[in-house]
């Protein structure tokens, strides 16, 4: 089954808790979404709030992947640069699908959607998103069309002792 996306949604309060349960999912079965697990609803709400603000402000975008039963299965949010001479581009941030979901092409739709959302951006030219190393994450989004474009070594410390290189990737949308 495919999933069926959606750009800014009604942030209604299921809509909100079906992102916070996705977003916990995702990091207890290992996601590199900002949080190690385990880690609680509870840990990850304050930014989740903060992406809600940040969406009521005009300067993030959510895309959010529903299921045929309407379960938010996957999500990603487009965030707009303020700096002036960085408008042309967007950052992709807390891109997500949901482990039952995974293994079924949905990453894969999920950055399709982003980039034909976009891609009807006014300026628009290109995204960029950043990726934790050691999860082999950059070799799937270069095989979306992504391109490293920059690696800082040893940047995320998901432990003592293990830390991870912090790539950034971008996809021309021209």
């Amino acid at each position: 089954m495919s999933l069926t996306f959606t750009l800014d949604p009604a942030v209604t309060p299921t809509l909100r808790d079906g992102v916070l349960s996705l977003w916990t999912d995702v990091s207890n079965a290992g996601g590199a979404v900002g949080f190690v697990a385990p880690v609680t609803a509870e840990e990850i709400r304050p930014e989740l709030v903060k992406h809600l603000a940040a969406m009521a402000e005009g300067r993030h975008r959510l895309l959010v992947g529903q299921d045929e039963t309407g379960a938010v299965a996957a999500t990603a949010f487009l965030s707009f640069n303020t700096h002036r001479l960085m408008k042309h581009w967007v950052w992709l941030y807390t891109v997500m699908v949901h482990p039952t979901h995974q293994g079924r092409g949905h990453g894969r739709d999920l950055l399709a959607a982003a980039a034909d959302e976009a891609r009807r951006f006014e300026g628009i030219d290109a995204i960029r998103l950043t990726c934790r190393g050691g999860h082999g994450l950059e070799h799937f989004y270069g095989s979306c069309g992504y391109k490293e474009v920059g690696r800082v070594p040893a940047a995320i410390r998901v432990a003592p002792g293990d830390d991870r290189d912090d790539i950034t990737m971008l996809l021309p949308l021209g």
